[in-house]
């Protein structure tokens, strides 16, 4: 999998990527409420005491009827989940209002002489690692026991996980969104499979106005995408999604092999042992019999 954060947040750094995410994997009310016009990207160099900044983390802001929301997309791609993840979500979520407060960026539309309501933030996790997602949902689940004169004092947060390498391939193929396109780019077995998700960004990117989000899926499969998928190859650096999927094509029966014997097939399907096993010997062999009926 890919395991540079910086070529994702460029990606996901174009509002028809954040629209389709939504969409297409966030099934709660509010989504059919916001309004997607008013969709736009907020700056999000929070500083930390110690004067670290955040470069994993995109955030945008979408307006709910007079409202806006905020949505904290976090980018995890380390290869095992972090166990405290709502305690790290907790820190950007404070850092977050921290900043809207200091900018002076929270409501207008509230009573004179009264504190000023701070917007709702829905915190989202994408995640790529390899491992399954076992990690608390919530601040809450992370907190011991305690009588319950306490709780009500306690801080909570929960977020929702979007673990990419959990679909199903076919599975994608009916959400037809550019989310859906590069997710199925991530966990495709085969170059066929990988071209065909290929061809569906290039079809749904065709207009002008994607050209610069062409450039950022250029740049992850040049920088990142080549080199997991086929170690050792000797790529030349493609220009266009029309030459990587020229490329994938042609080289088709090579790569295959290559594919095979890396084993990137394993944990695509459910994440469990008897498919690692059981894939890399019989189903990639099949999309690889498949795929090459189609392109030949």
């Amino acid at each position: 999998m890919i395991n540079n954060d910086h070529t994702y947040k460029d990606i996901f750094s174009h509002k028809e990527m954040v629209e389709d995410l939504l969409k297409g994997f966030v099934h709660l009310d509010w989504v059919q409420q916001a309004d997607f016009d008013t969709l736009e990207k907020c700056n999000n160099s929070y500083i930390t005491d110690d004067l670290r900044e955040r470069y994993n983390d995109v955030v945008w802001r979408i307006k709910c009827g007079n409202e806006w929301l905020y949505v904290y997309l976090l980018l995890e791609f380390q290869s095992k989940p972090d166990p405290y993840m709502a305690v790290r979500l907790l820190t950007y979520v404070g850092l977050l209002y921290q900043d809207l407060i200091k900018s002076k960026q929270l409501a207008t539309n509230q009573p004179p002489n009264k504190t000023k309501k701070l917007p709702p933030v829905f915190p989202l996790v994408l995640y790529n690692g390899q491992a399954p997602w076992n990690a608390a949902l919530s601040l809450r689940e992370l907190i011991q026991d305690m009588p319950d004169s306490l709780k009500a004092y306690q801080p909570d947060l929960c977020y929702l996980l979007i673990d990419e390498v959990r679909f199903n391939y076919a599975d994608l193929n009916n959400l037809k969104n550019l989310v859906a396109s590069l997710f199925q780019l991530e966990i495709s077995t085969t170059p066929p499979q990988a071209g065909d998700a290929i061809q569906k960004l290039i079809d749904a990117l065709a207009q002008p106005e994607h050209s610069t989000l062409i450039t950022a899926f250029v740049n992850m499969l040049n920088k990142n995408w080549f080199e997991v998928h086929l170690p050792g190859q000797n790529i030349k650096e493609i220009q266009s999604l029309g030459e990587c999927r020229t490329m994938l094509a042609d080289n088709m029966r090579n790569w295959t092999q290559t594919w095979k014997e890396e084993g990137l097939e394993e944990g695509r399907k459910e994440g469990l042992e008897e498919g690692k096993k059981e894939g890399k010997k019989e189903g990639l062999e099949q999309g690889f019999n498949q795929g090459e009926i189609e392109l030949l």
